[in-house]
């Protein structure tokens, strides 16, 4: 079976909390998508965040000392870098326009995943208006296949992505930030190539591959596609959780 990656159409402006699973399944139906096991469903972080109320306003932030300095550093306003603050484990490289981090969920990504575009629609307040990530991405998931499973009766895997820079290559690509029915590893190690030789280090990161095919899909700018459906995966969906795909400080060899 071809590995098929359908846009879902129709998903209204989501507000705050909003049932996701519910919007999900209404959307599936207008557009005809049927939804079986062995499907997964891919689903932008910003409308997990809009659902979780995830908004902040610049003008409620009051800039710590450490964020002034920061912020000179970086030519970034103090009270955006005192919110990347908020959502970091540390600071991995702070230059002229670049804030790079650890955030609090372990990945590594610039200003902590915080958004501007597409957070509001075109009023006064939406100057100072960021978003944040999901504060813990994969109970968001869990939370969304719930629903789906128990409407459905499937077993289904849920991605919830974000589009992240990467070191030496240019261009953002979509990776997960949050997981649910789905195990993002895919281990080939004991398998044979095609002349027979057992593969020893093979591990796919399946679930950024999904992700980054689906960001293809919903696009980057005006769309309004932010949800994916996916059929025709090839391994077994599993479990697993995002902390699979992050490797530790101890294994980083550049950090």
């Amino acid at each position: 079976m071809p590995l098929i990656f359908s846009p879902i159409e129709g998903i209204p402006i989501i507000k705050p909390h909003e049932d996701l699973g519910v919007v999900l399944i209404k959307a599936f139906e207008r557009s005809r998508v049927s939804v079986t096991t062995g499907d997964i469903v891919v689903i932008t972080q910003k409308i997990v965040s809009k659902s979780e109320n995830r908004f902040r306003y610049l003008g409620d932030i009051v800039p710590s000392k450490r964020a002034a300095i920061i912020a000179r550093k970086t030519k970034k306003d103090p009270r955006l870098v005192e919110l990347i603050l908020g959502e970091s484990k540390a600071v991995v490289r702070a230059e002229e326009g670049v804030l790079i981090v650890e955030h609090k969920n372990g990945f590594i990504c610039a200003n902590a995943g915080i958004d501007h575009s597409n957070v509001l629609e075109h009023t006064e307040k939406r100057k100072e208006c960021y978003l944040l990530l999901p504060e813990k991405p994969d109970l968001s998931a869990n939370r969304i296949i719930r629903v789906l499973e128990e409407f459905y009766d499937a077993k289904l895997g849920v991605l919830i992505i974000d589009s992240h820079g990467r070191p030496w290559r240019k261009g953002t690509v979509g990776v997960s930030i949050g997981i649910s029915g789905f195990s993002p590893i895919a281990d080939l190690r004991g398998k044979e190539d095609l002349y027979g030789n057992r593969l020893r280090i093979t591990q796919i990161g399946v679930a950024d591959e999904i992700a980054a095919g689906a960001s293809i899909v919903m696009g980057q700018a005006s769309e309004r596609l932010p949800v994916v459906h996916v059929r025709g995966y090839p391994y077994q969906l599993g479990e697993g959780k995002t902390s699979n795909l992050l490797r530790d400080e101890k294994e980083d060899l550049f950090r």
